[in-house]
């Protein structure tokens, strides 16, 4: 009988590389929520793909910059400490950004580490091919990676190449967490980053950066054969409160409309979205409040 190989993967880089839709992807659903705003992802997200010789657990981490305020700080807190105890490393950077201090950031926080980092270089699609050579040539100057893999994660060009090539860098191991799980979140987190990227979706400025979602109630309700979510929108500032109800409650129905598809997918059944929004002065900078909605620093 093979031998069956289980290990922890984090993946890192700058904000808005990729790594929330290489997680989506290899997964198979979606479990990270995605959007072009930068710092989208937050918490860690744990995603679990089981193969019938192995299981990859890989930790998606809030992209790397540098911090503004408390929230900013837990979220840097979150990316370094997803180095620790890992079996491999995959540094992920955008095809189409030049490399910057970020990503110099990013290789400083990576020396010394004895775990194998792997260079994934996604958004191939949108690049020449040509490109791809001299982007491998910049980074192998800057640091001496396992492997250096070119995928684009949005169309799943050389994925499978990716996932082969990780598996020989992972131990022998035991099944962590039933075939059929996909992550370790509970469905309260999952749904409250859905209806949160729906509101990242549609809002722009500093607004995004301003949203929190609390999940109130989840309640099934047998008689009508649908799940209940009552959820609460947090903002910032009584401002930005006109902007995600917008006019005639406009806006607030399309977040809610658009949150609660994806919902449905999750749950595999119909749902009733209640929405609400509600102001907490300058919640990034409160450590109690930053607990209040998900972003626990003891769990780290």
């Amino acid at each position: 009988m093979s031998e069956f190989k289980s290990g922890f993967i984090s993946i890192i880089g700058r904000p808005n590389v990729g790594k929330s839709t290489f997680l989506n992807r290899v997964i198979g659903q979606k479990i990270a929520i995605m959007s072009d705003k930068p710092q989208t992802t937050r918490n860690k997200v744990q995603g679990v793909l089981t193969q019938d010789d192995a299981q990859m657990i890989f930790i998606d981490t809030p992209g790397i910059h540098k911090p503004k305020h408390k929230l900013g700080e837990f979220m840097s807190k979150v990316s370094k400490n997803a180095l620790r105890e890992v079996d491999a490393i995959m540094f992920m950077v955008n095809a189409q950004q030049k490399l910057g201090t970020g990503d110099r950031y990013v290789i400083d926080m990576l020396k010394g580490t004895k775990t194998p980092v792997f260079l994934i270089i996604n958004k191939i699609d949108a690049i020449h091919p040509d490109e791809v050579l001299k982007i491998v040539d910049q980074y192998k100057d800057e640091f001496d990676f396992s492997e250096i893999i070119p995928i684009s994660a949005l169309q799943g060009n050389n994925v499978d190449n990716l996932l082969t090539t990780l598996k020989k860098y992972l131990p022998e191991g035991p099944q962590y967490y039933p075939a059929d799980q996909v992550t370790d979140h509970p469905e309260r987190f999952i749904i409250a980053e859905l209806i949160r990227e729906k509101a990242l979706h549609l809002t722009r400025d500093e607004v995004p950066h301003s949203i929190a979602v609390e999940i109130e109630k989840i309640r099934r309700e047998e008689d009508k054969d649908r799940v209940h979510v009552m959820a609460t929108i947090i903002i910032e500032r009584e401002s930005q409160k006109g902007i995600i109800i917008g006019k005639r409650g406009a806006m607030l129905k399309e977040i809610g409309t658009r949150a609660r598809k994806d919902i449905e997918n999750l749950l595999g059944s119909k749902v009733y979205l209640e929405l609400w929004v509600k102001v907490q002065k300058d919640w990034r900078d409160r450590s109690s409040q930053l607990r209040d909605y998900g972003y626990r620093d003891d769990e780290y």
